[in-house]
């Protein structure tokens, strides 16, 4: 299914979880000289126009990244996720925000490469676009991510981070991202894998979990955030979350320490929460 496009969800509340996570993720990397890849299997566009197009219908951005976009009381992480953002956007207006591949490019180093997986035909070559000034160090490809990954690993440094982000549009999705978590540990039990997840009335995001929890993995972690009561009809994503194989080692208390204040800058009503889990080494 090809209807999907994030751009008219660019900058949610769902965006500023998983982005301000990733950036923990490549941050920790970074603190070691040896390079790694980042690959990214539903790459998306890489970038996105907030002020006009997709993501100006219903805005959703309005109440994401631009509750924080004013602040200077945020604590580091936060604060630092949030200035990828505003280096986007020099003249100090909120008009782009960045992709998943966009974060990492802006802070992975010169050794370090991308490697970008994108199927909508309409996005493959805005990605492409976004994507042209890094070079040699990205590679973006037109395919399914799902079938791309099992190519990839183990990547050549042995050190990875790789970001699992289907639209779940598709029922199939579910199970296809636990088979696909299953495949790569096979392949790179070592390598730090992020799974988004959507929050929604259905009935697959239970036995999914059930079945990640079971990998065979020594550590993971679990976070969700939703920001509103579902609604009446049924329809719509209340939340999203996160389910990390091997974390890294500060993530949880990072996010421990922050949760509750995203959790209330983020909220739409007063059924706004927040849970962590994880299973430590």
């Amino acid at each position: 299914m090809l209807s999907y496009r994030h751009a008219f969800h660019a900058g949610n509340h769902a965006d500023v979880l998983k982005h301000y996570v990733l950036a923990q993720m490549l941050g920790y990397l970074n603190q070691k000289d040896k390079p790694y890849w980042y690959i990214d299997t539903h790459a998306g566009a890489g970038c996105y126009q907030l002020d006009s197009g997709y993501a100006a219908k219903n805005a959703e951005y309005a109440t994401g990244i631009a509750r924080l976009w004013q602040r200077q009381d945020l604590p580091t992480g936060l604060a630092d996720y949030v200035q990828l953002v505003r280096d986007l956007n020099p003249d100090g207006a909120l008009k782009l925000y960045p992709g998943s591949p966009l974060v990492a490019r802006n802070l992975l180093r010169p050794a370090d490469k991308l490697r970008l997986f994108e199927l909508h035909p309409t996005d493959f070559p805005l990605l492409e676009e976004n994507m042209r000034n890094a070079g040699r160090q990205a590679l973006v490809q037109k395919g399914d991510g799902f079938a791309g990954l099992k190519a990839l690993l183990p990547p050549p440094p042995r050190r990875a981070v790789v970001l699992i982000d289907p639209p779940y549009e598709d029922k199939q999705d579910y199970p296809r991202v636990v088979t696909a978590l299953e495949d790569a540990l096979k392949r790179f039990p070592t390598g730090v894998y992020a799974l988004w997840y959507p929050i929604l009335q259905r009935q697959e995001l239970r036995p999914m979990l059930s079945q990640l929890k079971a990998l065979p993995t020594k550590s993971w972690l679990q976070v969700s955030l939703s920001v509103h009561r579902p609604r009446d009809d049924g329809f719509g994503m209340h939340g999203s979350g996160l389910f990390i194989v091997n974390p890294p080692w500060m993530l949880h208390d990072e996010l421990n320490a922050t949760l509750p204040l995203l959790c209330n800058t983020l909220a739409l009503d007063d059924t706004a929460s927040f849970q962590l889990e994880q299973l430590a080494d």
